[in-house]
């Protein structure tokens, strides 16, 4: 458009002149007429008419500069970033419970609610919070004492001798917060109750600021997989090797080296240190037994260098990580919530639809004529997963999704699964009439699933687009198991009305019973 102005305004000038010309010209007849009776009058029209040119000249020159300025881009608004880790884990554990507002079980919603306020009071807590995690074998308890200073436990105990997370508190001079040791139950051990400590030891590493991953050799599979777990959730950690007092140095060096280069990509090499919590005892040449001081220097270090440097984003994170994982919690308590609502309201338009076209038959099974009925079934659906579909929007849905059906040969398995379901079950008077009907239902039920399908991906038929999704609901509902259950329920809905009086008329909305969603489709 730029390059045309300058022809623009030389064709606009020129306008201008011819029509300033013939102004003159009849201005000075005008002037020239009126000042023969009254020359005052004359110079007064004169005047008035020149100021009106002047006036229009100015106009005219400012509107030409705003033409010839270049277009400036307003620069857009956007949203407000959280300086502050703390500041971004606040506005997630609020929209977390907007979220969790549109719960509609009660009890679900109060125990979400108090969740919700247990992370809030982790935000404000004062102190830091460092887990120790690994096997019962690993020396967890020995790595506490030693850290501590003083016994706290059964050290040297079997499997299984913590049964909670225990707290022990210390301080660090180069961390203001206080810190608090949380030593866990042992993972990966046998049983029912080692199967009940494990799943409390993995919810208090969940919780952890800070954790420690304790092992005593090289990784098994077992604990790598538990350390691979964590790590993709975001926890910071130290893989902590413990014992090494009972490798020689060569032994020592090579395992330290595997645990490394399998972890590469899930802990930082600086943060695999390797410790003595509490040394096997030594026998002196005399027969004298001494007891070895802990050696864990290299983790003290550790963990006072994290703690120091990352402590508050470290809060922060674990706040975040808490309320991400209850958001999806939530998530899916709503998803359900709405599936169920969704299913019930499929389950009530597949009899209407099936009624309409029982009691009104046509050759062939009309799919633009049930389209009307499906494009309230859109809009009803849309509602409950918060869209507003108009009703052009919701025919064009319909429309699309029944032609789709015919081009995949849907409607033909249909009206076959319906004829071969209904042969023994109906008389040959109002078998065309039934079969139309049911197979109605059938492919109304087909529609709705994928709408369902639809609005659950936020009106979005994925990458495989509205025929992927048409082909899995139809495999999914023309199990045998679904199809008899199904047509046992056409036959309470449709077959039995027709039998009593074939020319009935189709049940209205309000006469439908609202089914309870089946499970299986």
């Amino acid at each position: 458009m730029f390059q045309y102005r300058p022809v623009l305004i030389i064709v606009g000038i020129a306008l201008i002149l011819g029509l300033v010309l013939w102004f003159v010209g009849t201005l000075g007849q005008l002037y020239t007429s009126v000042a023969l009776t009254s020359p005052l009058l004359a110079n007064l029209l004169l005047g008035l008419v020149l100021l009106l040119l002047a006036v229009l000249l100015g106009v005219f020159i400012y509107y030409c500069v705003q033409f010839f300025r270049p277009a400036t881009k307003r620069s857009p608004t956007l949203p407000r970033v959280p300086l502050r880790r703390t500041d971004a884990a606040g506005e997630t554990l609020q929209a977390v419970r907007q979220q969790v507002a549109q719960i509609q079980d009660e009890v679900a919603r109060q125990a979400f609610e108090q969740r919700s306020r247990d992370i809030e009071a982790e935000l404000a807590r004062g102190h830091l919070q460092v887990v120790i995690f690994g096997t019962g074998s690993a020396g967890k308890t020995s790595i506490v004492n030693a850290v501590i200073g003083r016994m706290v436990g059964q050290v040297g105990a079997p499997m299984g001798t913590t049964d909670v997370g225990e707290i022990y508190p210390f301080r660090f001079k180069t961390v203001e917060r206080e810190i608090q040791l949380i030593d866990t139950p042992g993972i990966l051990e046998a049983g029912l109750l080692g199967g009940d400590r494990q799943q409390r030891a993995r919810q208090l590493a969940t919780e952890a600021d800070l954790l420690l991953f304790v092992v005593d050799n090289d990784l098994r599979q077992s604990e790598f997989e538990a350390l691979r777990t964590l790590a993709h959730m975001g926890k910071r950690m130290i893989l902590v090797f413990n014992k090494t007092d009972l490798y020689s140095d060569d032994d020592l060096e090579n395992i330290l080296r595997r645990i490394q280069q399998r972890v590469q990509n899930l802990v930082a090499a600086n943060d695999v240190v390797a410790i003595a919590a509490r040394p096997q005892p030594v026998t002196l040449d005399r027969g004298e037994r001494i007891q070895p001081q802990p050696y864990i220097l290299p983790l003290l270090r550790r963990m006072a260098a994290i703690l120091r440097d990352e402590g508050e984003d470290l809060i922060a994170d674990n706040i975040l990580l808490q309320s991400q994982r209850l958001g999806d919690e939530a998530r899916q308590i709503i998803d359900q919530q709405r599936q169920r609502q969704a299913e019930a309201i499929v389950e009530r338009f597949q009899w209407i639809s099936g009624g309409v076209i029982s009691v009104m038959p046509l050759p062939v099974i009309d799919l633009l004529a049930t389209a009307a009925i499906n494009a309230q079934m859109v809009i009803e659906i849309g509602r409950v997963y918060g869209c507003e579909i108009n009703a052009d929007r919701a025919k064009e849905l319909a429309v699309s999704l029944a032609k789709t059906l015919a081009g995949l040969g849907v409607v033909k398995g249909a009206i076959e699964l319906s004829t071969f379901a209904l042969k023994m079950n109906v008389g040959t008077l109002i078998m065309g009439q039934a079969v139309q009907g049911v197979t109605a239902a059938y492919l109304t039920r087909i529609a709705g699933k994928s709408f369902i399908e639809y609005f659950r991906r936020n009106q979005d038929w994925g990458d495989g687009g509205m025929t992927e999704v048409v082909q899995e609901q139809f495999q999914l509902n023309r199990r045998d198991e679904f199809v008899r259950g199904f047509v046992q329920q056409a036959i309470a809905q449709i077959v039995t009305p027709l039998q009593r009086n074939p020319l009935s008329s189709p049940p209205s909305p309000h006469e439908i019973p609202n089914q309870a969603p089946d499970r299986q489709g």
